[in-house]
């Protein structure tokens, strides 16, 4: 089970910390005073109060013994960017994952040690930009991807013989079959490189390739049963 560490009250910490698996991780918040802790006690999650500047502190919550992931939440870039650097001097293979309030601090963050940045203002243009040009996939996330836990990506392999060679990706219809979502397809003509589904050019399939799909594990297993079957 992996053990996450989040840093910084706001509405994402609070979020993200909602939608994660909690039979898949174990979660502690880090509060900066014990109001704040109490807040996010009172949603069901472990927390504690440290000075983020300690690195003793640091290490008294697991960092460099049992904590896997760091969530770097803070709304002021540069502590963030502090905690990065800390975490990272602590524990060289911890996995950091820092918001960005300012898109020039991303480079200082990732420079700082950190593995991947989160800029909220490219989400939100993102999500519209999706809502405008791609209605149909942003219903699909609504109504598949969000608000639910039993979420699972997987691999699927197309067997010889089965009625899916020589078909197209887009004719799979994953979300109207199986309430599942299509992430990419490894087209093993092209190697082993995984090719989203989105935005790149269309996929014939053959024996050999490989879907990666997402959504429910009972809808995988059907899929897969489909899939060997036919």
């Amino acid at each position: 089970m992996k053990r996450i560490a989040v840093f910084g009250y706001s509405v994402m910490s609070l979020e993200a910390m909602s939608r994660l698996n909690p039979e898949q991780c174990s979660i502690i918040f880090i509060g900066k005073d014990e109001a704040e802790a109490a807040l996010v006690a009172e949603k069901g999650f472990d927390t504690k109060v440290i000075d983020f500047r300690n690195d003793d502190a640091l290490r008294s919550i697991g960092i460099g013994t049992d904590v896997d992931t760091l969530f770097c939440f803070y709304p002021r870039d540069f502590d963030n960017v502090f905690l990065t650097i800390s975490a990272r001097a602590i524990d060289k293979n911890i996995t950091i994952v820092a918001i960005v309030d300012d898109p020039e601090s991303a480079e200082k963050l990732l420079a700082a040690g950190a593995n991947k940045i989160i800029d909220p203002y490219e989400i939100c243009g993102r999500k519209t930009h999706e809502m405008l040009t791609k209605p149909d996939i942003t219903n699909i996330l609504d109504n598949t991807v969000f608000g639910r836990y039993d979420l699972n990506m997987a691999q699927v392999e197309i067997p010889k013989g089965s009625c899916l060679e020589n078909t197209k990706a887009s004719d799979l219809k994953l979300s109207e079959k199986h309430n599942l979502i299509l992430i990419g397809v490894v087209d093993r003509e092209l190697g082993d490189q995984l090719h989203f589904a989105i935005g790149e050019k269309e996929h014939r399939l053959d024996a050999g390739d490989i879907l990666v799909v997402m959504g429910p594990s009972r809808e995988i297993k059907a899929f897969k049963k489909e899939v060997e079957q036919c």
